[in-house]
């Protein structure tokens, strides 16, 4: 098990349909830590932190988004694993 840190910039139509709860449901049944929220300008953050395996899987569900999103990008950074988190939050 290799453990990561990713952060993720999601662009499109992905705020107001329940973007960032779904990905708390689906990152705590991955066993994924970090948070999640909106930003200004419209998009989406988060902050991963887990399993290499289990982000790819949130990562690609991202690409997709909920039923009603409608998402054009998906940006994603490395970054060191730091092990912070004990849970997954939906930031306001």
């Amino acid at each position: 098990m290799s453990n990561q840190r990713i952060r993720i910039i999601v662009t499109g139509k992905v705020q107001g349909v329940f973007f960032r709860q779904t990905l708390k449901v689906k990152a705590k049944k991955n066993e994924i830590f970090g948070w999640v929220k909106n930003l200004k300008d419209g998009r989406v953050e988060a902050i991963l932190e887990g399993d290499e395996e289990k982000i790819s899987k949130i990562i690609e569900w991202a690409h997709g988004g909920p039923a009603n999103s409608r998402v054009e990008d998906v940006e994603i950074r490395n970054e060191k694993f730091i092990g912070e988190f004990s849970k997954f939050d939906v930031l306001y």
